[in-house]
Protein backbone atom coordinates (compact mmCIF):
# COMPACT_ATOMS: atom_id res chain seq x y z
CA UNK A 1 0.00 0.00 0.00
CA UNK A 2 1.08 3.39 -0.91
CA UNK A 3 1.49 5.37 2.66
CA UNK A 4 -0.60 8.43 3.29
CA UNK A 5 -3.72 9.47 4.66
CA UNK A 6 -5.50 7.92 1.20
CA UNK A 7 -4.00 4.39 2.17
CA UNK A 8 -6.71 2.03 1.78
CA UNK A 9 -6.95 -1.37 1.80
CA UNK A 10 -6.90 -3.13 -1.49
CA UNK A 11 -10.32 -4.48 -2.61
CA UNK A 12 -10.59 -6.85 -5.75
CA UNK A 13 -14.77 -5.87 -5.81
CA UNK A 14 -13.91 -2.40 -6.89
CA UNK A 15 -12.56 -3.88 -10.30
CA UNK A 16 -16.46 -4.22 -11.20
CA UNK A 17 -18.21 -1.65 -9.61
CA UNK A 18 -20.64 0.85 -11.53
CA UNK A 19 -19.80 4.31 -12.34
CA UNK A 20 -22.67 6.97 -12.72
CA UNK A 21 -22.03 9.39 -15.69
CA UNK A 22 -25.13 11.74 -16.40
CA UNK A 23 -27.79 9.31 -15.05
CA UNK A 24 -26.40 6.11 -16.14
CA UNK A 25 -24.24 3.26 -15.14
CA UNK A 26 -21.58 1.73 -16.81
CA UNK A 27 -19.09 -1.03 -15.92
CA UNK A 28 -15.63 0.87 -14.65
CA UNK A 29 -13.94 -0.37 -17.37
CA UNK A 30 -16.49 1.55 -20.38
CA UNK A 31 -16.78 4.68 -18.19
CA UNK A 32 -15.49 7.61 -19.86
CA UNK A 33 -15.87 11.00 -20.63
CA UNK A 34 -15.12 13.19 -23.54
CA UNK A 35 -11.21 14.28 -24.45
CA UNK A 36 -13.31 17.78 -24.84
CA UNK A 37 -14.43 18.03 -21.44
CA UNK A 38 -14.21 21.00 -19.61
CA UNK A 39 -12.46 19.45 -16.19
CA UNK A 40 -9.97 17.19 -18.92
CA UNK A 41 -9.31 20.26 -21.14
CA UNK A 42 -8.67 23.24 -18.36
CA UNK A 43 -9.38 21.52 -14.84
CA UNK A 44 -12.81 23.46 -15.15
CA UNK A 45 -14.60 21.69 -12.16
CA UNK A 46 -15.76 20.88 -8.64
CA UNK A 47 -15.87 17.69 -6.91
CA UNK A 48 -16.21 16.21 -3.16
CA UNK A 49 -15.72 13.29 -1.64
CA UNK A 50 -17.71 11.57 1.08
CA UNK A 51 -17.74 8.69 3.44
CA UNK A 52 -20.29 5.96 3.68
CA UNK A 53 -20.29 3.41 6.93
CA UNK A 54 -23.58 1.52 7.95
CA UNK A 55 -25.53 2.78 4.73
CA UNK A 56 -25.57 6.27 6.04
CA UNK A 57 -23.53 9.35 3.55
CA UNK A 58 -21.77 11.02 6.56
CA UNK A 59 -22.17 14.44 6.87
CA UNK A 60 -23.81 14.95 3.56
CA UNK A 61 -25.50 17.93 3.67
CA UNK A 62 -22.29 19.63 4.47
CA UNK A 63 -20.62 18.12 1.67
CA UNK A 64 -23.54 18.61 -0.73
CA UNK A 65 -23.53 22.68 0.62
CA UNK A 66 -20.10 22.83 -0.17
CA UNK A 67 -19.77 21.24 -3.78
CA UNK A 68 -23.08 23.81 -4.76
CA UNK A 69 -21.01 27.05 -3.07
CA UNK A 70 -17.95 25.47 -5.32
CA UNK A 71 -19.93 25.43 -8.44
CA UNK A 72 -21.06 29.12 -7.54
CA UNK A 73 -18.11 30.23 -7.46
CA UNK A 74 -16.93 29.38 -10.42
CA UNK A 75 -19.65 29.96 -12.29
CA UNK A 76 -21.62 26.52 -13.07
CA UNK A 77 -25.28 26.29 -12.76
CA UNK A 78 -26.59 23.28 -11.43
CA UNK A 79 -29.55 21.76 -13.19
CA UNK A 80 -30.43 19.53 -11.04
CA UNK A 81 -31.51 20.32 -7.15
CA UNK A 82 -28.97 18.90 -3.95
CA UNK A 83 -32.28 16.14 -3.13
CA UNK A 84 -31.74 14.41 -6.61
CA UNK A 85 -28.19 14.80 -6.74
CA UNK A 86 -28.04 12.72 -3.21
CA UNK A 87 -30.87 10.02 -4.63
CA UNK A 88 -28.04 9.64 -8.27
CA UNK A 89 -25.75 8.92 -4.71
CA UNK A 90 -27.88 6.34 -3.54
CA UNK A 91 -29.07 5.36 -6.29
CA UNK A 92 -25.26 4.19 -7.57
CA UNK A 93 -25.11 2.82 -3.71
CA UNK A 94 -27.96 0.20 -4.10
CA UNK A 95 -26.41 -0.46 -7.41
CA UNK A 96 -22.95 -1.60 -6.25
CA UNK A 97 -24.79 -2.56 -3.28
CA UNK A 98 -22.97 -1.10 -0.78
CA UNK A 99 -22.72 0.27 2.71
CA UNK A 100 -19.82 0.53 5.05
CA UNK A 101 -16.28 1.49 4.33
CA UNK A 102 -17.49 3.40 1.03
CA UNK A 103 -15.52 6.23 -0.51
CA UNK A 104 -17.77 8.35 -2.73
CA UNK A 105 -16.35 10.96 -5.39
CA UNK A 106 -18.48 13.51 -7.18
CA UNK A 107 -17.24 14.99 -10.00
CA UNK A 108 -18.96 18.31 -11.90
CA UNK A 109 -17.15 19.70 -14.71
CA UNK A 110 -18.76 22.78 -16.91
CA UNK A 111 -19.22 20.24 -19.90
CA UNK A 112 -17.87 19.44 -23.32
CA UNK A 113 -16.08 22.11 -25.14
CA UNK A 114 -16.75 22.71 -28.94
CA UNK A 115 -13.10 22.82 -29.30
CA UNK A 116 -10.22 23.27 -26.89
CA UNK A 117 -10.40 26.53 -25.03
CA UNK A 118 -10.36 28.26 -21.70
CA UNK A 119 -13.74 30.09 -22.93
CA UNK A 120 -16.66 28.87 -21.15
CA UNK A 121 -18.89 30.75 -23.50
CA UNK A 122 -17.40 27.37 -26.12
CA UNK A 123 -19.23 25.17 -24.32
CA UNK A 124 -21.99 23.02 -26.24
CA UNK A 125 -23.36 20.63 -23.26
CA UNK A 126 -24.71 20.70 -19.71
CA UNK A 127 -22.48 19.98 -16.73
CA UNK A 128 -20.96 16.56 -16.76
CA UNK A 129 -21.94 14.46 -13.49
CA UNK A 130 -19.70 11.70 -12.52
CA UNK A 131 -20.03 9.53 -9.35
CA UNK A 132 -17.59 6.94 -8.40
CA UNK A 133 -18.51 4.90 -5.48
CA UNK A 134 -15.49 2.45 -3.85
CA UNK A 135 -14.77 0.07 -1.08
CA UNK A 136 -12.77 1.86 0.72
CA UNK A 137 -11.51 0.31 4.22
CA UNK A 138 -8.96 3.04 5.90
CA UNK A 139 -5.56 1.43 6.97
CA UNK A 140 -5.33 0.51 10.61
CA UNK A 141 -1.65 0.89 10.22
CA UNK A 142 -1.61 4.08 9.39
CA UNK A 143 -4.18 5.41 11.90
CA UNK A 144 -1.47 4.43 14.58
CA UNK A 145 1.10 4.13 12.89
CA UNK A 146 1.09 7.77 12.19
CA UNK A 147 2.58 9.80 8.83
CA UNK A 148 5.69 12.42 8.05
CA UNK A 149 5.49 15.25 6.75
CA UNK A 150 7.79 17.23 4.54
CA UNK A 151 7.23 21.33 4.22
CA UNK A 152 6.95 22.23 0.67
CA UNK A 153 8.33 25.56 -0.96
CA UNK A 154 5.06 26.00 -2.93
CA UNK A 155 2.82 28.24 -0.60
CA UNK A 156 -0.75 27.97 -0.25
CA UNK A 157 -2.57 30.74 -2.15
CA UNK A 158 -3.92 34.04 -1.74
CA UNK A 159 -7.97 34.12 -2.01
CA UNK A 160 -7.96 36.66 -4.40
CA UNK A 161 -6.32 33.91 -7.47
CA UNK A 162 -7.65 31.05 -6.24
CA UNK A 163 -9.57 30.60 -2.90
CA UNK A 164 -7.81 27.90 -1.00
CA UNK A 165 -11.48 26.74 -0.16
CA UNK A 166 -12.64 26.17 -3.80
CA UNK A 167 -12.41 22.13 -4.01
CA UNK A 168 -11.78 22.51 -7.70
CA UNK A 169 -10.82 19.87 -10.24
CA UNK A 170 -7.44 22.33 -10.42
CA UNK A 171 -4.88 20.64 -8.53
CA UNK A 172 -1.33 21.00 -10.17
CA UNK A 173 -0.50 23.19 -7.11
CA UNK A 174 -0.83 20.60 -4.23
CA UNK A 175 0.53 17.73 -6.47
CA UNK A 176 3.25 19.84 -6.97
CA UNK A 177 3.93 20.31 -3.31
CA UNK A 178 3.16 16.44 -2.90
CA UNK A 179 6.06 15.28 -5.76
CA UNK A 180 8.59 17.82 -3.39
CA UNK A 181 7.76 15.83 0.14
CA UNK A 182 7.58 12.22 -1.65
CA UNK A 183 11.13 13.05 -3.30
CA UNK A 184 12.19 14.34 0.60
CA UNK A 185 11.22 11.05 1.59
CA UNK A 186 8.12 12.08 3.40
CA UNK A 187 4.39 10.85 2.94
CA UNK A 188 2.87 14.26 2.42
CA UNK A 189 3.20 17.90 2.26
CA UNK A 190 3.10 20.60 4.88
CA UNK A 191 2.42 24.20 3.15
CA UNK A 192 2.94 27.74 4.33
CA UNK A 193 0.70 30.57 3.39
CA UNK A 194 2.10 33.49 1.85
CA UNK A 195 3.01 35.27 4.86
CA UNK A 196 5.02 32.19 5.78
CA UNK A 197 2.98 30.63 8.27
CA UNK A 198 1.54 27.04 8.58
CA UNK A 199 -1.21 26.76 6.84
CA UNK A 200 -2.25 23.06 5.26
CA UNK A 201 -1.18 20.53 3.86
CA UNK A 202 -1.72 19.16 0.28
CA UNK A 203 -4.94 16.99 0.65
CA UNK A 204 -5.52 17.32 4.68
CA UNK A 205 -5.29 19.89 7.01
CA UNK A 206 -2.91 20.28 10.07
CA UNK A 207 -3.24 20.15 13.72
CA UNK A 208 -0.68 20.49 16.36
CA UNK A 209 -0.76 20.27 20.22
CA UNK A 210 1.30 22.29 23.21
CA UNK A 211 0.89 22.03 26.46
CA UNK A 212 -2.76 20.26 25.81
CA UNK A 213 -3.41 22.77 23.60
CA UNK A 214 -4.70 22.43 19.71
CA UNK A 215 -3.84 24.77 17.36
CA UNK A 216 -4.48 24.86 13.74
CA UNK A 217 -3.97 27.74 11.52
CA UNK A 218 -6.81 31.03 11.32
CA UNK A 219 -8.73 29.10 8.17
CA UNK A 220 -7.66 31.83 5.51
CA UNK A 221 -5.26 30.33 3.39
CA UNK A 222 -6.60 26.98 4.36
CA UNK A 223 -9.24 23.93 2.85
CA UNK A 224 -12.92 24.83 4.58
CA UNK A 225 -12.05 20.88 5.29
CA UNK A 226 -15.38 19.79 7.11
CA UNK A 227 -13.45 17.14 9.55
CA UNK A 228 -11.33 19.96 10.24
CA UNK A 229 -14.90 21.73 11.62
CA UNK A 230 -15.43 18.77 13.31
CA UNK A 231 -12.42 18.59 15.34
CA UNK A 232 -12.65 22.43 15.91
CA UNK A 233 -16.32 21.61 17.29
CA UNK A 234 -15.40 18.88 18.95
CA UNK A 235 -13.20 20.76 21.16
CA UNK A 236 -15.24 23.30 22.09
CA UNK A 237 -18.01 21.00 22.89
CA UNK A 238 -15.49 19.55 25.29
CA UNK A 239 -13.80 21.76 26.83
CA UNK A 240 -10.52 21.78 25.54
CA UNK A 241 -8.48 24.69 23.87
CA UNK A 242 -8.57 24.82 20.47
CA UNK A 243 -6.88 28.18 19.10
CA UNK A 244 -7.05 28.97 15.42
CA UNK A 245 -4.04 31.51 15.18
CA UNK A 246 -1.06 31.97 12.59
CA UNK A 247 2.18 30.07 14.13
CA UNK A 248 5.69 28.94 12.44
CA UNK A 249 7.30 26.00 12.02
CA UNK A 250 9.07 27.20 15.08
CA UNK A 251 5.97 26.57 16.77
CA UNK A 252 5.46 23.48 15.20
CA UNK A 253 9.03 21.86 16.03
CA UNK A 254 8.75 22.03 19.43
CA UNK A 255 4.94 20.50 19.47
CA UNK A 256 3.73 17.85 21.35
CA UNK A 257 2.04 15.83 18.87
CA UNK A 258 0.44 16.74 15.96
CA UNK A 259 -2.25 15.51 13.27
CA UNK A 260 -3.82 16.10 10.37
CA UNK A 261 -7.76 15.23 9.44
CA UNK A 262 -9.36 14.80 6.42
CA UNK A 263 -13.08 12.92 4.77
CA UNK A 264 -10.96 9.52 4.30
CA UNK A 265 -8.82 9.22 7.08
CA UNK A 266 -10.60 11.06 9.77
CA UNK A 267 -7.87 11.81 12.13
CA UNK A 268 -4.06 10.95 11.25
CA UNK A 269 -1.52 10.88 13.79
CA UNK A 270 2.00 12.63 12.68
CA UNK A 271 5.11 10.91 13.33
CA UNK A 272 8.03 13.40 11.89
CA UNK A 273 8.07 17.06 10.16
CA UNK A 274 10.91 17.49 7.87
CA UNK A 275 12.77 14.78 9.89
CA UNK A 276 12.23 16.25 13.58
CA UNK A 277 10.17 13.70 15.39
CA UNK A 278 7.29 14.74 18.02
CA UNK A 279 7.91 14.88 21.75
CA UNK A 280 5.60 12.38 22.56
CA UNK A 281 4.69 8.75 21.00
CA UNK A 282 2.36 8.59 18.09
CA UNK A 283 -0.84 8.59 18.38
CA UNK A 284 -0.19 11.09 21.17
CA UNK A 285 -2.86 11.57 24.51
CA UNK A 286 -4.68 14.51 22.92
CA UNK A 287 -4.85 12.77 18.91
CA UNK A 288 -6.31 9.72 20.96
CA UNK A 289 -9.03 11.44 22.37
CA UNK A 290 -10.46 13.67 19.39
CA UNK A 291 -10.33 10.54 17.57
CA UNK A 292 -12.61 8.78 20.00
CA UNK A 293 -14.33 11.56 19.70
CA UNK A 294 -15.15 11.92 16.42
CA UNK A 295 -15.71 8.55 16.11
CA UNK A 296 -18.57 9.11 18.54
CA UNK A 297 -19.67 11.84 16.05
CA UNK A 298 -19.69 9.74 13.32
CA UNK A 299 -21.42 6.82 14.74
CA UNK A 300 -24.22 9.22 15.98
CA UNK A 301 -24.11 10.62 12.26
CA UNK A 302 -25.01 7.35 11.46
CA UNK A 303 -28.22 6.41 13.85
CA UNK A 304 -29.61 9.36 13.64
Amino acid sequence: MVPGTHNAIDDPRNEKVKIFINGTLFPRADAKISVFDSGYLVGDGVWEGIRVHGGALLFVHKHIDRLWQAAKVIGINLPFTQDQLIEDIYTTLTANDMRDHIHVRIMVTRGIKKTPSQDPRLTISGPNVVIIAEHKRASQETRTNGITLFTSTFRRGSPDYLDPRLNCHSKLHEVQALIQALEAGADEALMLDIHGFVSTCNATNFFMVKNDEVWTSTGQYCMNGITRGHVIELCESNEIVCRQKNFSLFDVYGADEAFVTGTFGGLTPVTKIDGKPLNNPVPGTMTQRLTSFYDQLIESEIHQ
